[in-house]
């Protein structure tokens, strides 16, 4: 039995014709993409958002609220970076809280590395931050330390970024910012800081005490020559006056060893108190 017959050759050459055409048409895959090439990220800004006139974003720049993008949150970068206007550098403390956070931003003012190991809050199960820019408004955010009476600001410079880190790790304004508006005085022999600053017009603070409770304070408004020593008394801190008997060590400084148990009413016949009056 013969058999299939072979296909005629014009048949084979339309085939091939047809292969040929559809390769044409339909291109082979691509195996890969282009490298240099990709999507352009939006730049994006975190920014404060405290005050109904002004923001400060985390590139260091101050705007009206109503001149920052609304699809970034930035700042227009035509003013000027971390700004430092109404602050004073001394104190690095401002009468604006988005100005102190733009000078706060400023790396000549605040160490990354600095801000990095400190706690954010006393507590040692409280965490740290993470950036300069949580760090910045943080800190300038009104305190304790801002104010005096618990309802009056004890200056106009009450936004502060001033750091002290004390054994602990904690965060605790510097001597300087938690005295502004608070008049220092040295009062008589006998007297307590209550009278002391009533006869001034004024008020004792005792939250302020504390703060006047070192011997470095001491020594800076008082002789303190004969030394300055930890001790137990409600008149504290203070001064023994020179004509004091020899037992109670005249001319030295006192300081209470307990914060928690100063008080503006405390007197001694033979000390001179210092007192926070405002």
């Amino acid at each position: 039995m013969a058999g299939p017959r072979p296909l005629p050759r014009r048949i084979l050459h339309l085939a091939a014709a047809i292969a040929v055409a559809a390769c044409a048409c339909f291109p082979a895959p691509v195996s890969g993409i282009r490298k240099d090439i990709g999507f352009i990220e939006p730049i994006m800004c975190r920014s404060t958002v405290q005050g109904r006139h002004l923001i400060s974003d985390d590139n260091g720049y101050v705007c009206s609220a109503l001149s920052i993008n609304p699809w970034s949150h930035c700042c227009p970068t035509a003013g000027d970076r971390f700004s430092c206007q109404g602050c004073k550098h001394d104190l690095q403390c401002c009468n604006s809280y988005e100005y102190c956070v733009s000078c706060c931003l400023n790396p000549s003012k605040t160490k990354k590395e600095d801000v990095l190991k400190l706690k954010v809050a006393k507590p040692v199960t409280a965490g740290t931050y993470t950036n300069i820019f949580d760090f910045c408004m943080g800190r300038c955010r009104h305190s304790s330390a801002s104010v005096v009476h618990e309802n009056a600001y004890a200056s106009d410079f009450h936004h502060c970024f001033s750091v002290q880190q004390n054994s602990s790790g904690s965060t605790e304004p510097s001597s300087v910012s938690k005295l502004l508006g608070i008049n220092v005085v040295v009062g008589r022999p006998g007297e307590s800081c209550s009278l002391v600053c009533k006869v001034r017009g004024q008020s004792c603070v005792p939250s302020r005490l504390s703060v006047l409770n070192k011997c470095e304070i001491l020594q800076k408004y008082m002789r303190c020559k004969s030394g300055c020593f930890r001790s137990l008394g409600p008149d504290q801190p203070a001064e023994v006056v020179d004509e004091a008997p020899t037992s109670l060590n005249p001319g030295a400084c006192l300081y209470m060893q307990m914060d928690e148990r100063l008080t503006c009413d405390g007197s001694h016949q033979h000390t001179q108190r210092l007192c926070p009056c405002a």
